[in-house]
């Protein structure tokens, strides 16, 4: 399986478990490998043989920018499934990174990773 990779596509947004969280807000960071047969494209050089990853960046960011849940691991599987539901895509593997969580004494990320694939025959016709 052939890959596309998205990494640090951030945003701000207002998924958080505390109150403060969802309306202050604070920033997340995406990074995406997304699994797709990327020979069609490679042999046609037309678009409408791949993935248009723009579209990708811009449905991530704005799924961070209007969700507000409790858990990042919420926000993270929204993320995963939204991905996963264009034809051509295959697998996806994300990495969620909380840059700044209201942790006393922690100044580290937090990060979720997902790995998701679509069943055999979905959504390709199989």
């Amino acid at each position: 399986m052939d890959v596309i990779q998205l990494t640090g596509i951030r945003c701000y947004g207002y998924t958080g478990y505390l109150h403060e969280e969802q309306i202050l807000g604070q920033w997340f960071e995406v990074d995406l490998r997304i699994g797709i047969d990327l020979a069609p494209a490679g042999q046609s050089d037309r678009i409408e043989d791949t993935l248009d990853y723009r579209s990708i960046i811009s449905a991530v960011k704005e799924i961070i920018a209007t969700a507000k849940f409790a858990l990042v691991e919420k926000l993270a599987e929204t993320i995963v499934t939204n991905v996963l539901a264009h034809d051509m895509v295959r697998q996806v593997e994300l990495k969620l990174h909380k840059l700044a969580a209201p942790i006393p004494d922690f100044g580290g990320k937090i990060t979720i990773e997902l790995t998701r694939e679509k069943e055999r025959g979905a959504g390709s016709g199989e």
